[in-house]
């Protein structure tokens, strides 16, 4: 398949290229799809390009200044790029609270650098100048007549420097260096340029089957490794990660196990959170789903816990795909067929009789209010009713605080 980028170059006050700035497209039309989110955008931005051709060779060795939303920003979403190969971009609808405040900083320690895009001044914005080497003026949205009167204040800030966008005649270009600004980008000097090349698809249930796996308190490396190696795509974005200049590398990986455990348990879920939020984030109702799935497999586990407990593993794993026909649009047979699951998890997918069966069908007649259903799959598993709300509400709390943990 066809991936795409723009990118657009920055030029200093000689003209020459010194960073380009790029921009996610969906197709061959030069323009931001306006239908998809903007942290997805950046995701599959960063996917399709770094992950693919890397910025580096995207950028011809210049710096990349890339636009991170406010979601991105809080899912920390830059930590997964070399901070010496981009400036984040802090997108002008961002607002300037705490949490931002501490993103940022945290990135900021860790060597990233930082752009304020379409800046204009509000004291809400002071702290974060600590952080920025670039600012960049709309001069569509603040003429360069209203920057000489607040540029000179600006300037006192050491080692910050000035980028003026939308320059699109050379009057603007020679008045703008009049004010001092050190760099320039607009259609006066060239329009976005559209990259193509191409990509590997990736499976849609294998990824969601990998993010599931992953929302796991102790996720299976070994489990991650086999949907992995079942997807070349995925695959080859996992060793590009790897080989991304992020990490030290310092032997050869001979596996996707060991490349997985290289990463370790924090950056492993950050990367496939990356690969989730570019292919299930276009909507809602995906997302929904996996929470539910996620509520439906801790209930699972706690409820076979008073049980079975040398089954909670294989209950949570049930819980855990019991949506998975919902999320793909196709029927469960065609999906189990392609993931490599415990074939007693396949059978009570697909409502065979048994122990996890029964436990799936407790906890689906909870979730529904189906009292008497509810009673009859509580006699079969042989544990009182009384217990269920005091478990249900443990799972919610559970999955909430799991939600916020893997999010932070």
């Amino acid at each position: 398949m066809k991936v795409y980028t723009a990118r657009q170059a920055i030029l200093n006050r000689r003209q020459q290229t010194v960073a380009y700035e790029l921009f996610f497209r969906d197709g061959i039309e030069n323009a931001f799809p306006r239908h998809v989110k903007p942290d997805v955008a950046t995701s599959r931005l960063v996917l399709n390009q770094h992950l693919n051709i890397g910025f580096k060779h995207l950028c011809r060795n210049k710096m990349a200044l890339i636009n991170f939303s406010q979601q991105s920003l809080l899912d920390h979403l830059p930590a997964l790029l070399p901070p010496r190969d981009i400036v984040i971009e802090v997108l002008e609808d961002v607002e300037p609270n705490d949490e931002i405040y501490q993103a940022c900083r945290q990135l900021f320690h860790a060597g990233y650098r930082f752009a304020l895009d379409d800046f204009v001044y509000h004291p809400d914005w002071e702290r974060f100048l600590n952080f920025a080497k670039l600012i960049k003026i709309d001069i569509r949205r603040t003429s360069l007549d209203e920057v000489a009167s607040i540029l000179p204040t600006l300037r006192n800030r050491k080692g910050v420097r000035f980028l003026a966008e939308k320059i699109e005649t050379h009057e603007e270009f020679e008045h703008a260096k009049e004010l001092g600004f050190d760099f320039f980008q607009g259609y006066f000097f060239c329009v976005p340029e559209m990259v193509e090349h191409a990509d590997i698809e990736a499976q849609h249930h294998m990824i969601l089957a990998i993010y599931l796996e992953v929302l796991k308190p102790n996720f299976s490396y070994n489990k991650l490794a086999l949907y992995f190696e079942r997807d070349l795509s995925l695959s080859y974005k996992l060793l590009r990660f790897i080989n991304s200049g992020l990490f030290e590398v310092r032997e050869p990986i001979s596996s996707i196990k060991q490349a997985l455990i290289y990463l370790g348990e924090e950056q492993a879920r950050k990367f496939i959170c990356l690969i989730a939020t570019a292919h299930l984030g276009g909507n809602n109702k995906p997302l929904e789903l996996i929470r539910m799935s996620i509520l439906r497999a801790r209930f699972c586990e706690l409820i076979c816990n008073k049980v079975a407990p040398n089954l909670t593993d294989m209950a949570f794993l049930t819980g855990l795909f019991s949506l998975v026909d919902a999320l793909l649009g196709q029927p469960m047979e065609q999906v189990l067929a392609r993931l490599p699951l415990e074939e007693d998890v396949k059978q009570a997918l697909l409502n065979k009789p048994g122990m996890l069966h029964s436990l799936q069908a407790l906890v689906k007649a909870y979730e529904s209010g189906d009292w008497l259903s509810t009673q009859k799959h509580s006699q079969e598993l042989k544990i009182t009713e009384e217990t269920l709300p005091d478990l249900y509400s443990q799972a919610v709390k559970w999955s909430e605080d799991f939600e916020a943990n893997t999010s932070a």
